[in-house]
């Protein structure tokens, strides 16, 4: 990581702990009960992961909630409450806001408005009505926001997250929220978190798995093909040679011509940096999620 970054980042953190620290915000214990009613006998199922499913929740009054199974805990009750109170700390525009828990045959989560469901929704279901082009480039931007917080301004920083249409919901104002994050791994165990004199290598190893998902996540927008098998034909695409040739032929036919094609030959460079970025960093996190906030200038690779 950059030096002048690195001391950014904590000194932003140590502002942030003086003047935001505090109580977690109320996080309820829901009634397992109601729960298990609100999900329909846990059969809405939005998507699912070897961390366990994750369901549609209708409660009373009217709210539709996410509720994550939490599988990997095991019989650990210690590290299910620590990580309640980690994810209740966790405050920004573009993540799913925890709202409570409950405990039964299922250690679940509660999470925050899902009106309009999943991205993958968007995509799969013919009649909804489609994103334009402008509700793509803002869930782009959305999404590299909340990973630019996780990973360099979240104390302590968060690497397990999971990038995908199915796991990316948006709420009654289509805001994309984050859902799938943590400090637990998919086998039970927590991630750990490099050390502030650790290398820009061991960064890049950390964080190359993540800006490699946000590319992925990127030709979806562009595309509108939901793939959640690693993107292998999106992938190859946009590493071709003839992706300036074959740019009509891929965009989502939902776009028509309603879109920049300006903002789109950008979003594509940032994608093939990001697919790059999986085994070789060639440019830092922060660099990638300014690009996409139009804040810094990354040329052709």
């Amino acid at each position: 990581m950059d030096p002048m970054i690195r001391k950014l980042r904590f000194r932003l953190l140590a502002w942030l702990h003086r003047s935001r620290s505090g109580p977690i915000l109320f996080v309820k214990k829901f009634s397992y009960k109601d729960v298990k009613k609100a999900t329909d006998g846990f059969h809405r199922i939005v998507y699912s992961n070897s961390n366990g499913a994750a369901y549609k929740a209708n409660f009373e009054g009217g709210e539709v909630a996410l509720v994550k199974e939490a599988r990997a805990f095991g019989e650990g009750e210690e590290s299910f409450y620590r990580e309640v109170q980690f994810l209740g700390r966790l405050h920004h525009r573009h993540l799913l806001a925890l709202r409570g828990f409950s405990t039964g045959r299922k250690r679940l989560l509660v999470f925050g408005n899902i009106e309009n469901g999943s991205l993958k929704e968007h995509f799969n279901d013919p009649l909804r009505t489609p994103l334009n082009w402008k509700a793509r480039l803002q869930i782009a931007v959305g999404v590299a926001a909340a990973l630019e917080y996780l990973l360099l301004f979240s104390n302590p920083p968060v690497y397990h997250v999971s990038i995908s249409s199915s796991n990316i919901m948006l709420d009654e104002n289509f805001t994309a929220k984050l859902s799938d994050v943590g400090l637990l791994s998919s086998v039970g165990t927590y991630v750990k978190m490099p050390h502030p004199s650790c290398s820009e290598e061991c960064m890049g190893q950390e964080c190359g798995n993540i800006i490699f998902q946000l590319g992925v996540l990127i030709l979806e927008l562009i595309t509108g093909q939901s793939s959640e098998q690693g993107g292998t034909d999106l992938i190859q695409w946009v590493q071709g040679s003839r992706l300036s040739s074959s740019i009509q032929m891929m965009i989502d036919p939902d776009l028509g011509n309603n879109y920049d094609s300006k903002e789109l030959k950008k979003l594509l460079i940032v994608a093939r940096l990001c697919i790059k970025s999986k085994n070789n960093p060639k440019f830092p996190a922060l660099q990638v999620f300014r690009y996409l906030q139009k804040k810094v200038h990354i040329p052709r690779d």
